[in-house]
């Protein structure tokens, strides 16, 4: 079956996101590096090992969203279920997520906030919607859609 156009396109989405990751990973390595060997000065060492093992970890960190990222790019490229599924349990996480967020933007209401965070909510629960649109999942299926 062929891929739907929107499978494509958050395939690529994913991909583009990978290479944000990366690029985010290898800028904290080089930032934390720098940072450490500035404050590695007599008395101050621990602080040097302190915030190259934060930089360190938090690039890691990075490493593995991308990783993750890429994994659910190619998921989406090849059609395949299980990349379906894992972007549908990180949406409901992100929209309950976003929903709590929407609850503090009316705490300490702000403008672009409210805008952001509706936007936020909207793409997702546009993709949500889409991610359970009979010919995506058809296509997800691996099998040809029935005869009508």
């Amino acid at each position: 079956m062929q891929r739907p156009t929107g499978v494509t396109i958050l395939a690529v989405l994913d991909f583009i996101g990978a290479g944000i990751e990366i690029l985010i990973a290898i800028g904290l390595f080089f930032s934390a590096s720098f940072l450490s060997s500035l404050a590695n000065t007599p008395g101050n060492s621990m602080l040097a090992k302190l915030i190259g093992a934060i930089g360190a970890a938090a690039g890691v960190v990075f490493l593995l969203f991308a990783a993750l990222a890429f994994a659910l790019g190619y998921g989406f490229w090849k059609l395949q279920n299980w990349a379906r599924i894992i972007q549908i349990v990180f949406l409901i996480i992100g929209l309950a997520f976003g929903l709590l967020g929407l609850v503090q933007v009316f705490r300490a209401f702000t403008g672009t906030a409210l805008v952001s965070q509706l936007i936020s909510l909207g793409i997702e629960a546009w993709i949500l919607w889409y991610l359970f649109q009979p010919h995506v999942k058809q296509a997800f299926s691996g099998r040809p859609p029935a005869a009508a």
